[in-house]
């Protein structure tokens, strides 16, 4: 039985590699009078327990808040940061060797996860007066955060096992080295040599496996060739990873290696690290993606014709759903062509590779029922300021005015899929989850060239300056020359849910009429209950001598009579399922589904009643389509997004996600939050929390949100003077509420831009959504079965998400209004 000895942890820090030496249990005895029998022997157990030899690698990555790095000890190699380093050294140097107690002392770090959280869950009341202080406003200047990347699976095609044995290398020169390997695979290795004597990816060199001889009987002078594939230097080492090539066939040490890992990777350890940082990221691309505030719409390229190019996907969330219903025409059809066509797709590309996007204005005129849309972006008038700024006046009249900043992202179908980072250890029941891109869904997005995001910047300040602006004498036909009217030509936007939630691979239609079921010179008849493109139900008028895996034949008498393009009679179908009472049976093509008539029959019916499905249904017609363009948009997405997580009785922010490709620009707010950094790799948000009021507003709004509730926003302005070192002196942050006057916030820009650089950001706060479990599931159970404290950990990070904040950069369309009013 476990026993808390928490209570004499003075005694256990006395008596420190104290045990096996002759003056112990005198001087045991002296100290612990006090005790009883019981607890005195229980406690002497424990102080040689702790002094016991101990050969547990440590490994602190992703539990502590600290940088961790190789650490060598005695040949055996740990993952430690700074602060588990000295704790390490001070042990070893009290115990005299590598024992349970230094084990114990560094896995119980103060700057563990663990312990912070357990101290701020014991004792908020002092972390929010800290917090709350007033003497200065805010004393703390270092909000550090760490940059995730969405859509960043690093995948192994063969699993590693931590495992450390004696090698000998010879590398081109014939030079023979003896080092240690750190993990191995069936085909690759990684081990560890000092810096004095490099290697490069691309060397060639062989291994002796001098460690594995009692093991596997090995031909005299056997060595193994590899390749060097990667190579990090840190702290005076360099961690090399190998590749084996030239493997004759039948290759007897592979066998050997396939079964000796899958024997010792439990008592070993598997390498976990590429699918701890999969897993870290897939949760929190799954919180943040279907909160997204921006508008995701798919180009169509006709036939690769970058002149027929118009919108053909728009992916939603109930965040962006009010902008989408703006784009739509009084018959409820898609009028995003207006918003993006050929030709502003053009400008906007060139915009792109400048860093910059594309602002459009526009209203709506609604006349007997009909609705006109008015665009003009800011290239379009370029050439006339004055009509340009009448239009924008009058634009702003309207309770209909909208700004959209527009953005392009060039699309790479090579990045839409992600696979789990299982290797070979997925079921096959899983793979539901995740299966690989189909051709179907391949063909869509080999004409889908570019993807726009469409963001609502429209402030409430923005009507009353743009209004100032003035239109009187506005040339009316020129005005009614930008009018739109939709042509019914224009190709369809369909729009798809952006969710993690489909379990069914296909939509099914509930759906009645007449079918025959033949097998073996016996027919029953009956009446479909729904159908899929793939399969449908039956239920029959009398019960069937059928069973699963039977392969009968359909035919369906009434819809043959609907068409005469597609033969309906005798289709093979194989049963799946059939009720007790035989009457109810479930079936499903029999033969590749692009050979099947039925399935080619099926797929054109439902086509044309797609207005009658929900967006989450027809998303399920081409399955797979939603999984891979909401990949496509993650690892290209360029809004930051910073993850609100719950911590003790208070909130933090710790994280913020982009995507693995989104376009960071050198000047934006992300490159300021690094300089501001005081800790390498890491962002300051400051710049978002430094200001008091706005800080305590995260709090409130996430303790009202709930997660059915649309995003809330507001708008901050931040000043940063990059020549002022003290950072509280440098940034100034603005609630743009507390600058009331057009006046005032015209002063604060001009100041802003005299002293360094002016950042206009738009905050959309949003409650998270559950996460869906199942999707995480595989890569969760993988890891907790064979690091369980990390799987726990990971799980707890995953529950602890609260809420978002979209860190939305409008400092484009601020800056145009205020040289506008100027």
């Amino acid at each position: 039985m476990d026993k808390d000895f928490s209570k004499h942890h003075k005694i256990i820090a006395n008596f420190r590699g104290e045990v096996n030496k002759n003056s112990f249990e005198a001087s045991y005895s002296t100290v612990t009078e006090h005790l009883n029998k019981t607890e005195k022997f229980l406690l002497k157990m424990e102080l040689k327990r702790l002094a016991g030899g101990c050969a547990r690698s440590i490994d602190l990555r992703g539990l502590v808040n600290g940088e961790c790095q190789l650490f060598d000890f005695q040949g055996q190699t740990h993952f430690l940061d700074d602060v588990a380093i000295a704790t390490f050294k001070e042990n070893v140097a009290a115990y005299g060797s590598y024992t349970f107690g230094v084990y114990e002392s560094v896995k119980n770090a103060k700057n563990s996860f663990r312990n912070i959280y357990q101290n701020e869950k014991v004792t908020p009341s002092v972390v929010e007066s800290i917090k709350n202080n007033n003497k200065s406003g805010t004393e703390k200047l270092q909000y550090p955060a760490k940059l995730n990347f969405l859509a960043n699976y690093p995948n192994r095609a063969e699993e590693r096992m931590n495992f450390a044995i004696p090698i000998t290398l010879t590398v081109l020169n014939k030079q023979q080295l003896v080092t240690t390997s750190i993990d191995l695979s069936v085909k690759g290795i990684k081990f560890k040599l000092i810096n004095d004597i490099s290697l490069f990816k691309g060397d060639q060199l062989s291994i002796a496996f001098t460690g594995l001889e009692q093991e596997f009987q090995f031909s005299k002078d056997d060595s193994f060739y590899f390749e060097v594939k990667n190579v990090l230097r840190d702290s005076g080492t360099q961690l090399i990873g190998c590749l084996r090539v030239d493997i004759p066939e039948n290759d007897s040490f592979e066998r050997f290696l396939v079964g000796y890992i899958q024997g010792n990777k439990r008592r070993y350890k598997i390498n976990l690290d590429n699918s701890l940082a999969a897993l870290q990221t897939r949760s929190l691309e799954q919180y943040a993606l279907v909160k997204l505030n921006e508008l995701i719409i798919f180009m169509h390229s006709a036939k690769g014709d970058m002149n027929k190019i118009s919108p053909r996907y728009a992916l939603t969330t109930k965040n962006n759903q009010k902008l989408y219903q703006y784009w739509h025409d009084e018959k409820k059809r898609s009028a995003l062509h207006y918003l993006i066509n050929a030709e502003r797709l053009a400008r906007l590309n060139v915009l792109q590779q400048q860093g910059k996007g594309l602002l459009v204005f526009s209203f709506i005129h609604q006349h007997k029922g009909d609705k006109f849309f008015y665009t003009v972006d800011e290239e379009q008038l370029k050439g006339d300021n004055a009509f340009f700024m009448q239009f924008l006046a009058f634009a702003a009249s309207k309770s209909s005015f909208a700004i959209t900043a527009l953005k392009s992202l060039t699309i790479d179908a090579e990045q839409a899929y992600s696979p789990f980072t299982l290797s070979t250890a997925l079921t096959k029941q899983q793979n539901y989850l995740n299966p690989p891109l189909t051709d179907e869904v391949n063909d869509i997005l080999a004409h889908l060239p570019y993807a726009v995001t469409a963001t609502d910047v429209t402030g409430t300040s923005d009507f009353s300056d743009y209004q100032a602006l003035g239109y009187e004498g506005i040339d009316l036909e020129r005005l009614k020359s930008l009018r739109q009217k939709h042509n019914d030509k224009e190709s369809r936007v369909d729009e798809i849910t952006l969710s993690y939630g489909h379990q069914r691979q296909e939509v099914r239609f509930k759906y009645q009429t007449p079918v025959s079921i033949e097998s073996e010179a016996s027919n029953w008849s009956g009446l479909s209950a729904d159908f899929s493109v793939s399969g449908l139900k039956v239920d029959l008028e009398n019960p069937a001598v059928l069973s699963k895996g039977d392969i009968v034949h359909l035919s369906f008498p009434k819809l043959q009579k609907i068409t005469s393009a597609f033969d309906l009679k005798q289709l093979p179908y194989k049963i799946m399922r059939i009720s007790k009472d035989k009457k109810v049976v479930n079936l499903r093509v029999s033969v590749k589904e692009h050979q099947h008539i039925g399935r080619s029959f099926f797929k054109l019916l439902i086509d044309k009643n797609k207005n009658k499905l929900t967006p989450d249904e027809y998303a399920m017609l081409t399955p797979g389509l939603s999984g891979a363009l909401r990949t496509l948009y993650a690892v290209n997405m360029e809004i930051p997004t910073a993850m609100v997580q719950s911590s003790g009785s208070r909130y933090k922010v710790e994280n913020l996600v982009v995507g693995t490709h989104g376009y960071q620009s050198h000047k934006n707010l992300l490159s300021a939050m690094l300089r501001l950094s005081d800790r390498h790799g890491y962002y300051n948000l400051y710049p978002l929390l430094g200001n008091l009021q706005v800080s305590n507003l995260i709090d409130q709004h996430m303790k009202k949100l709930v997660a059915s509730d649309t995003a809330v926003s507001e708008l901050i302005y931040i000043a940063i003077d990059a020549s002022i070192t003290d950072i509280e002196k440098s940034v100034t942050i603005k609630q743009v509420s507390e600058l009331n006057t057009p006046q005032m916030r015209n002063f604060f820009i001009k100041n802003a831009l005299k002293q360094g650089d002016f950042y206009s950001l738009q905050l959309k706060l949003s409650r998270s959504d559950e996460a869906h479990m199942e999707h995480l599931n595989p890569e969760l159970a993988y890891i907790g079965s064979y690091a369980i404290h990390r799987g726990k950990q990971l799980e707890q990070d995953i529950y602890s998400v609260a809420g978002l904040v979209q860190l939305i950069d409008v400092t484009q369309e601020t800056l145009l209004r205020y040289e506008l009013n100027q």
